[in-house]
């Protein structure tokens, strides 16, 4: 049987290794814990660039916001551009 889109997609995420940038944070509550990126994407960013998506991350949620938006150096590692 083949699997529908979106099964396709959420296989595809769970082999991606989800976590948060810094790993002490799943011990966080979750109003302090920053981003949460697939390991590819955590490897690359430079110790700069975690600070500020991390900060980003932060802010937002301070800010009652479920989401924020990824920077656009972000976004193009997780699209594998």
């Amino acid at each position: 049987m083949a699997l529908k889109k979106s099964q396709k997609s959420l296989k595809k995420w769970t082999s991606q290794k989800w976590d948060y940038l810094n790993p002490k944070d799943k011990k966080k509550p979750k109003s302090k814990r920053g981003r949460y990126l697939p390991k590819s994407v955590r490897k690359s960013l430079t110790s700069a660039q975690k600070a500020y998506e991390n900060r980003k991350k932060r802010r937002a949620t301070k800010a009652g916001k479920q989401r924020a938006s990824y920077s656009k150096s972000v976004r193009r590692k997780m699209r594998g551009k």
